[in-house]
């Protein structure tokens, strides 16, 4: 699931945590209503059914049709099937409980060697040092040209062993080197493990 995707569920999310909401798109599911209409029916003051309708539409779950001083609203059933295939696919859902695991874990390890921005110990396991090389490799910019002095001067910030840091990380595909001018390397490339 992609960023776009996950941020599209937690809104969607958010929007459908209100009961007055789910009514409103109940009963936009059956018929076209006013804001006057669905405030009768909801016992709910008009400016309140209005708030409710322009959450629903930021997501474009609902519709509006202006008719004279009238404004109707009805349910954007399109967008809703799609959120509903897209966003909620069994696949996307799988997805984030795969990924809340893996930053489990990796918040485990950080949490186990990591004291504030210190590093205590560069970790023997492969695993728990790779996540420790993803967290370090976060303090350099993407596109930015570093000079092995630079390079050296932000991992004393963590660490004082640079040297075996800096050459895990070239060694891992986080860093390149070429004429002593390194560069984070794109999320792409970067080794997932040996």
């Amino acid at each position: 699931m992609d960023s776009r995707q996950l941020e599209m569920m937690l809104q969607f999310c958010k929007a459908m945590a209100d009961e007055s909401r789910l009514k409103i798109i109940g009963l936009l599911s059956t018929a076209e209503h006013s804001v006057q209409q669905l405030a009768a029916i909801l016992e709910l003051k008009e400016p309140t059914v209005s708030h409710h309708l322009g959450i629903l539409k930021q997501l474009d779950l609902v519709r509006l049709r202006a008719d004279g001083n009238f404004r109707w609203y009805r349910l954007n059933e399109e967008v809703l099937g799609q959120i509903s295939r897209t966003v909620f696919s069994r696949d996307n859902i799988a997805r984030l409980a795969t990924s809340a695991g893996a930053r489990s874990s990796e918040r485990k390890i950080l949490d186990n060697f990591v004291d504030g921005e210190r590093l205590r110990e560069i970790p023997v396991s492969y695993k728990k040092r790779l996540t420790i090389l993803k967290w370090l490799v976060g303090f350099f910019e993407p596109g930015i040209s570093y000079t092995e002095s630079q390079v050296n001067a932000i991992l004393k910030l963590h660490h004082h062993d640079c040297a075996t840091i800096r050459r895990e990380m070239i060694g891992c595909g986080m860093l390149s080197r070429d004429k002593g001018i390194y560069h984070r390397r794109p999320e792409s490339s970067m080794a997932d493990g040996r």
